[in-house]
């Protein structure tokens, strides 16, 4: 049995290490949450809109065309929004090619998983 405390490297079909899930958060290597997973493996924003699919890989992946019709949700309360990142990971799995309708998140919309403080509607520095 795994430790669900334990970072699992997320990587890019490149094979970069990217970002890391303790479940149920992802946290990009600055060890900021930028999302979160369900137990369907759906993967949503910091803000709660789906982002994508965790796959085995592990990577997040979506479809080039999407139904945009899923509801927001919200984000799980009782974990915290920062981590210290691992400073480094295994060396990514051998990744399978994407077909031409499916995009992975971290390559190619990276913007998708934005930080909680980053946007328009951050608060102000004073």
């Amino acid at each position: 049995m795994t430790d669900p405390s334990r970072p699992i490297p997320i990587y890019t079909t490149r094979g970069d290490y990217e970002a890391f899930l303790v479940y149920p958060m992802i946290y990009n290597l600055n060890g900021e949450a930028i999302g979160f997973v369900t137990s369907q493996r759906e993967v949503y924003s910091i803000r709660g809109e789906y982002v994508g699919t965790l796959t085995n890989d592990p990577r997040i992946l979506r479809k080039r065309t999407y139904d945009y019709s899923k509801q927001r949700i919200s984000v799980p309360t009782g974990y915290p929004m920062k981590r210290v990142a691992p400073p480094s990971a295994p060396l990514p799995p051998m990744m399978a090619e994407l077909s031409f309708d499916t995009i992975d998140v971290l390559d190619e919309y990276p913007e998708l998983l934005p930080t909680a403080d980053a946007g328009e509607f951050r608060p102000d520095m004073d």
